[in-house]
C-alpha cells in the first residue's frame, strides 16, 4: 500500500481537489467532478451517499451538487470540507 505521507499522492490530491472544484457549466465539468469524487471516496473522505449525488450530477454540467448534498442532510463533513456550509 502507498505512503499516504508522499509526495506523489500530496500531488494527487491537489490535483483531484483542483478536478472536484470544476467550475460549473464546462463543458464535461460534472464527469469532472464526480471522477475526482471517485479519489475521495476511495481515499474514505467521502460517504457513499455524497458520491452518489456526484453521479446523479455527473451528465448535469451545470448542476451544483452541494445544495443537493445539503438538502438530503448528508455528508456534513464534506461541505464543511467545501466550504458550503
Amino acid at each position: 500500500m502507498a505512503d499516504t505521507d508522499s509526495p506523489k499522492l500530496d500531488a494527487e490530491a491537489a490535483e483531484q481537489w483542483q478536478l472536484i472544484n470544476t467550475p460549473l457549466g464546462e463543458k464535461w465539468s460534472g464527469r469532472t467532478r464526480y471522477a475526482a469524487a471517485m479519489f475521495f471516496y476511495k481515499r474514505g473522505e467521502m460517504s457513499a451517499e455524497t458520491l452518489e449525488v456526484y453521479r446523479i450530477c455527473a451528465r448535469l454540467d451545470s448542476t451544483d451538487p452541494l445544495p443537493i448534498i445539503r438538502d438530503r442532510g448528508i455528508g456534513r463533513d464534506w461541505l464543511k470540507r467545501m466550504g458550503f456550509e
